[in-house]
């Protein structure tokens, strides 16, 4: 499947690919970055692969993803940014994940933008949610400068969540 490369100012958002473990490992294992995903445990190596298979085949099965954000400059790899619907999820959701190396320089808050605008130019959606953890301030400023704001409080895959959401207008 061709996977559309989008470019910002400073980032490109591209395809996953097998060459990305090693950074992907290296960002999934950091406490911090793990804090408010999944167990909030940092993943192995082997966890990490597994993640980076599941968002490769998400764009085969919806035709939409997550995609590896890397800057433009340097080429170094900066974390995952996109689009996604698991199966249970209340609405396909616009997700962010920046490595901690590259914290503080709004990249996640660029790289959503440029995902939110393609997934409703590409999409045809009216909506798009996040689903973040309740004490993760700095998700909750993304999501709010790319637009969402706070809808409901639910149960997301057995965890108390915050749902952001954004029209497409």
């Amino acid at each position: 499947m061709d996977i559309p490369v989008i470019e910002t100012e400073r980032l490109r958002l591209r395809g996953i690919s097998a060459e990305d473990l090693d950074d992907f490992a290296e960002m999934n294992a950091s406490p911090d970055f793990a804090k408010y995903l999944g167990t909030g445990e940092p993943l192995s190596r082997w966890e990490s692969w597994n993640v980076l298979t599941m968002l490769a085949g998400h764009w085969m099965v919806r035709q939409f993803g997550f995609w590896f954000v890397e800057e433009k400059e340097t080429r170094r790899f900066v974390g995952r940014v996109g689009i996604w619907y698991p199966d249970g999820w209340p609405s396909i959701e616009i997700g962010w994940g920046i490595s901690p190396k590259f914290w503080g320089k709004g990249y996640a808050t660029e790289a959503a933008r440029a995902s939110r605008n393609w997934a409703f130019e590409s999409l045809d959606l009216d909506e798009l949610i996040s689903v973040i953890h309740p004490e993760n301030e700095a998700s909750r400023r993304v999501a709010m400068r790319i637009g969402e704001s706070f809808r409901e409080t639910l149960s997301v895959n057995g965890k108390r969540s915050d749902i952001y959401s954004m029209p497409r207008s």
